[in-house]
């Protein structure tokens, strides 16, 4: 039997997860890194600490697994997107920390572009949102901001990758600069449409195109890793940005299906086939892979903080131990007491593009703890999901249930509350790893492990399924709340 090493590196955590030829679970291996903070609003990530952390996890998948090193046919690879690294390309150090997808310091360059009246030009090339979000603004800040990189730049001596790129560039020894299209179109230097870099914006952000690396396809034999790795040569023959191989890994291979990620972020998306569909409602449009000469587009909703905010509650409020507590402790009061929480520490998403908003709890009285505090972080994740729906709706029609995945699906109150407000049926898988998943699909079907799509949708069980339980009136009032909330917090104003 041959297997595949799926690389799952996100914003928190390096894993790696080891599939079979059925598509199931073998063995998981993961570690926390470090997040840096230098200042309010800034995120940072060690490049070369996310690379030994990946390695070290996808040596110990292996070994918990029981196998040999040849036993993994290829490697699959998915990441948190926008994150932005600058290397040198002869000794392979990064000049800078890696900028993180999360980080607001390029809000100001974000606010002139608007200024300058750039955003439909922008989002017409890109199916982006002018926002600190995306990765050019984080190149132009390394080059303006790092002493002589520019210059470096300009003579071809450095290098810029998002995680999938800085991962294959390592993993290779240096032999390949490449990336997938899907996290290509992430960064608001490549063209959706002519499906390559974009020379206006390119003079626009200042960004040299020797930098840049080659746009490839999400399945295919992309590069090999240098023996020394792993002990031996595997080829990778998937990749993905985290959300679009999770859309893929849920098997939303058709116009019209929906996903939505309960990560660090949760992002919701939906399939649009083979044309880039346009948003009036503030949504984003995105490659969600390329396989073959085929490419399929999708529509996003970005919500920054869900998953996060549990994090936030165990690491810098000290109310949790662990994440699975929030789920007794919001079971343990009849509802959220008037408390809500609007966890814009690093502004609003979609539908609301307010990088100005920061996090605001509301309704707190003398009776008010931790138990409503850690249900209305919880809910906090659901009401956003609802805005994205909301908004996705009107873009798109009337939208059917909703496919959840991440590790904050693993939450049963969270399913549940979000079938209530979003009135509609929520479906689970039975393995919540689509991330790790859509990476083991595309590398499958890069080296001929999986036949085609119609044999994938074959694998696995039938989802678990939470079904709406409120009445209107309890939906419509908890609704009205968070949007009060919403309010008090955003400082930019909706669009």
């Amino acid at each position: 039997m041959k297997y595949i090493m799926s690389i799952d590196q996100g914003t928190t955590s390096s894993r790696a997860v080891i599939f079979n030829s059925a598509a199931e679970v073998v063995s998981v291996a993961q570690r926390e890194f470090t997040q840096i903070y230098p200042r309010s609003g800034y995120v940072e990530h060690d490049p070369d600490e996310i690379f030994s952390t990946q390695v070290g996890v996808c040596r110990e998948a292996v070994q918990q697994a029981g196998l040999d090193i040849a036993d993994i046919a290829a490697i699959g690879i998915t990441n948190q997107r926008e994150t932005t690294i600058v290397w040198d390309r002869r000794t392979g150090r990064p000049v800078y920390n890696a900028i993180v997808w999360q980080c607001r310091r390029t809000a100001p360059l974000c606010k002139e572009l608007e200024e300058r009246v750039l955003g439909e030009m922008i989002r017409e090339k890109t199916g982006l949102l002018i926002d600190p979000y995306f990765s050019a603004g984080k190149i132009k800040w390394i080059l303006d901001n790092v002493n002589g990189a520019r210059e470096r730049a300009e003579r071809g001596e450095l290098l810029f990758g998002t995680v999938d790129c800085w991962l294959m560039w390592k993993l290779s020894g240096g032999k390949a600069h490449v990336t997938d299209i899907s996290n290509a179109s992430r960064t608001m230097l490549f063209n959706i449409h002519t499906l390559d870099w974009d020379d206006e914006l390119l003079k626009l952000f200042g960004v040299p195109r020797c930098m840049l690396p080659e746009v490839v396809s999400s399945s295919g034999h992309i590069c090999e890793t240098a023996p020394e790795i792993f002990g031996r040569s595997i080829p990778v023959t998937g990749c993905a940005g985290d959300q679009q191989s999770a859309l893929f890994g849920q098997r939303c291979f058709d116009k019209g299906d929906v996903k939505n990620t309960y990560g660090t972020g949760a992002f919701l998306l939906i399939n649009t086939g083979d044309k880039p569909a346009v948003s009036s409602s503030g949504l984003l449009t995105t490659v969600a892979w390329r396989i073959g000469e085929s490419t399929t587009y999708a529509l996003e909703g970005s919500v920054f903080i869900a998953g996060a905010v549990i994090k936030w509650l165990r690491d810098e409020l000290g109310i949790i131990a662990t994440a699975a507590e929030t789920e007794w402790l919001a079971k343990s009061v009849p509802d959220n007491g008037g408390v809500y929480l609007v966890p814009a520490f690093v502004g609003l998403g979609a539908p609301y593009w307010d990088s100005g908003a920061r996090g605001t709890i509301t309704g707190l009285t003398r009776g008010s703890g931790k138990r409503h505090i850690a249900r209305a972080a919880l809910e906090s994740i659901a009401y956003q999901t609802c805005d994205v729906l909301a908004a996705m709706e009107k873009d798109t029609g009337k939208l059917g249930s909703v496919k959840a995945d991440g590790g904050a699906s693993a939450n049963n109150f969270l399913m549940q509350f979000q079938a209530d407000v979003a009135a509609r049926e929520i479906l689970r898988p039975r393995n919540v790893e689509s991330t790790a998943l859509g990476a083991c699909f595309l590398a499958g079907l890069g080296c001929g492990l999986f036949a085609d799509m119609d044999g994938i949708r074959k694998l696995g069980g039938a989802p678990e399924a939470f079904t709406p339980a409120m009445t209107e009136e309890e939906r419509s009032a908890l609704l009205d709340g968070w949007h009060d909330a919403v309010k008090r917090t955003m400082t930019g104003g909706c669009r």
